[in-house]
């Protein structure tokens, strides 16, 4: 299986703007060091228990849901109950949207503790997300490569080390026509945390 790299050189994959944009210093070092810390130490962090191909699995991650006040969410068959927004989820959220023009009403915060936590081959695809959904994902703390694969092709798949601080925005067709994953690494791993931002239907 190929391994390539998005956003390089003219040998390389460019994705359309259509499906991914990529800021690389949207937050600066230390925007992203603040805020890192202040999740790592503030968040009600869980564990969970979801669906993944027809088998109940435990996450190998921990999560955590803010949103608007006292809101259930119904995401993929299981509800979620929003935390409240912290006033600096809040901010960053108003400054995507204003960058981007994009709205959300919640987001989902995942913490990647070391290499052996991971997130497995998946599309963002529920109902609740619309047909087309627009994901807006910061990253704070430890690089890690944040693959895709043609769900129809898994003969290659691409590369994009989602930096600290980093913004990518997932839009158009690529929940339908491509997977993505943090997969487990063989090196050591800090803490990474990743927020994604959603337009979750009521």
């Amino acid at each position: 299986m190929g391994q390539l790299a998005l956003f390089d050189s003219e040998e390389y994959y460019q994705f359309p703007k259509e499906l991914l944009e990529y800021t690389e210093h949207f937050l600066s070092e230390n925007e992203a060091v603040k805020l890192q810390e202040l999740l790592m130490n503030t968040v009600p962090w869980k564990q969970r228990v979801q669906k993944m191909y027809d088998k109940m699995v435990i996450t190998p991650r921990l999560t955590a849901w803010y949103g608007d006040k006292e809101k259930t969410y119904q995401l993929g068959g299981t509800s979620f109950t929003a935390n409240p927004w912290l006033p600096e989820l809040w901010d960053l959220k108003l400054r995507i949207e204003k960058s981007t023009g994009y709205q959300f009403n919640s987001v989902l915060l995942n913490l990647y503790r070391d290499k052996n936590d991971s997130v497995a081959w998946h599309r963002d695809k529920e109902s609740e997300l619309g047909n087309r959904p627009v994901i807006a994902s910061v990253s704070l703390g430890q690089v890690r490569n944040f693959e895709f694969r043609k769900f129809d092709d898994h003969a290659n798949k691409y590369s994009l080390p989602l930096q600290h601080g980093s913004l990518l925005i997932m839009k158009g067709d690529l929940q339908l026509d491509w997977e993505h994953r943090i997969a487990k690494s063989v090196m050591a791993m800090k803490p990474r945390i990743n927020m994604t931002f959603r337009w979750v239907k009521q």
